[in-house]
């Protein structure tokens, strides 16, 4: 379990303000205008497509609020327990929790409820074909339920630069095509990717380019 307690505020790059929408306007705006407690929130989407920065944008804003949240996932252990001081709950990988997760959800679903306390989960695949336990299905779908759609390129090109920017890193159109031309556009892990050239450019001292990120694919032992 992964409680985020008051103070502990998520990256600043996963807010609602930095949240690049393209066909998935209507869900952030419904999140930004949820008022708590509200009927639970399911998302749903392939990998990438914005379900945790959107998790984590809401956790953001309860503890703008001065509230406390907590965040659990497939690799958190049971038991999970109720803190009555907890205004939002997070469920995130739900299709991959086990029978001990799948319990532990349950309860706190049911005890969370009963004390207006706000649910928000996340998965790949809608709740309906969710491997859960059937009252726990049935509980993630009753809500709201948001099918996230994967960004257009365009989309995915300003989500990189603004990032590269954050860092002060300059990301050339010879890196940015490379990049989306050899890799999947998995935002997540194109992210997590920058994230490594960043730091081997660093550790190299030399600026971003294609043959620095070949040499870096290369010595991680991947296909340059």
């Amino acid at each position: 379990m992964k409680q985020i307690p008051l103070g502990l505020t998520p990256d600043p790059a996963q807010r609602f303000d930095s949240f690049v929408a393209g066909a998935n306007a209507a869900v952030l705006e419904h999140l930004r205008a949820l008022t708590l407690p509200a009927a639970p929130v399911y998302l749903w989407g392939p990998p990438g497509s914005g379900k945790t920065h959107l998790l984590r944008a809401m956790v953001g804003e309860r503890e703008h609020h001065g509230e406390r949240a907590a965040w659990f996932t497939a690799t958190d252990a049971t038991p999970w327990q109720l803190d009555e001081a907890w205004s939002l709950i997070v469920f995130d990988d739900c299709e991959r929790y086990d029978a001990l997760q799948q319990q532990a959800a349950f309860s706190l679903f049911v005890q969370a409820s009963a004390l207006g306390v706000q649910i928000a989960a996340a998965g790949r695949v809608p709740p309906v074909d969710l491997p859960v336990r059937e009252d726990l299905r049935t509980r993630l779908g009753w809500g709201h339920v948001f099918a996230l759609q994967p960004l257009a390129e365009d989309h995915v090109r300003a989500v990189l630069r603004r990032e590269a920017d954050r860092r002060g890193v300059f990301l050339s159109d010879e890196v940015m095509g490379y990049l989306l031309t050899r890799f999947a556009r998995d935002l997540k892990h194109l992210m997590a990717l920058l994230d490594r050239l960043d730091g081997f450019a660093l550790s190299q001292q030399r600026a971003v380019t294609v043959p620095l990120l070949k040499r870096m694919l290369s010595e991680e032992g991947m296909q340059p």
